[in-house]
């Protein structure tokens, strides 16, 4: 391939590009040919994130297809499948909601024997990288509104309930970095007035799906936990907060006695 690899990352540098090199030798690394490289060089110094031109996304030892327009699975997130795999049980059922890739029940389930993954998002594009990310793993991805589209026969099965459901509020999207704003569809960042009306939704339906003794894990903000916390108690759930004071990420846990 004719592209020198100082140019490359000296063109991503001047871009913005942080990890400029690093970025470098993962387009050079993927790219069939020159002209593909170039269409993807372009497509980055524009400002698409790097996971969306090359087609993949890394989280949490796992690698995960993904395409334009996904929810790019978060570093920080890893917080919640850890979280979840320190309750989650041989033979136990897992449902994803808002899963995006499927980035979160795959990790959760992994090596987990007798465990049943089901998944849902709404966006038909996430569902269809779910789909092929979960291959193997489970054949129960359904696109629909939150617990719309799963099956009636899953109710109150249902051990570990995570949702990544979008938090951000509303008036500070247009804060965003440009990577999340412009190439993230915003169904799965907005979460209304103040951040909080997709995870009222979810707690609101949760217990009428959780097992006895299941949880439901979610993120919030700082800000955010003690309305987070009442939407748990509202609806019947025993509300604890898990966080990583170096990411400053933090897992809300409700569980269901």
């Amino acid at each position: 391939m004719s592209a020198d690899d100082g140019t490359l990352t000296a063109r991503l540098r001047a871009a913005g590009c942080v990890f400029a090199e690093e970025e470098a030798a993962r387009l050079l690394a993927a790219a069939p040919d020159a002209a593909a490289l170039e269409a993807m060089v372009v497509r980055r110094v524009a400002g698409t994130p790097l996971e969306h031109v090359l087609g993949v996304a890394d989280f949490a030892g796992v690698r995960l297809e993904i395409a334009d327009g996904v929810f790019v699975p978060r570093h920080r997130t890893e917080l919640l499948t850890m979280t979840a795999r320190a309750l989650i049980r041989n033979g136990a059922t897992v449902l994803d909601l808002c899963c995006g890739t499927g980035a979160l029940g795959l990790v959760v389930v992994r090596g987990v024997p007798g465990a049943r993954l089901v998944a849902a998002d709404i966006d038909p594009v996430a569902v269809g990288c779910a789909r092929r990310n979960l291959a193997g793993v489970t054949a129960e991805v359904f696109a629909g509104d939150l617990f719309e589209p799963l099956p009636a026969g899953l109710r109150g099965r249902v051990d570990i309930l995570l949702a990544n459901v979008p938090y951000v509020p509303t008036a500070e999207i247009a804060f965003l970095p440009e990577e999340f704003r412009v190439h993230e569809a915003r169904a799965a960042l907005d979460g209304g007035a103040d951040g909080l009306d997709v995870l009222r939704r979810v707690a609101a339906g949760a217990p009428a799906w959780l097992a006895p003794g299941g949880a439901l894990l979610c993120e919030a903000g700082d800000a955010q936990l003690e309305a987070a916390h009442a939407a748990l108690r509202a609806a019947g759930l025993h509300p604890a907060t898990v966080t990583d004071e170096e990411t400053e990420t933090h897992v809300v846990v409700g569980r269901l006695r």
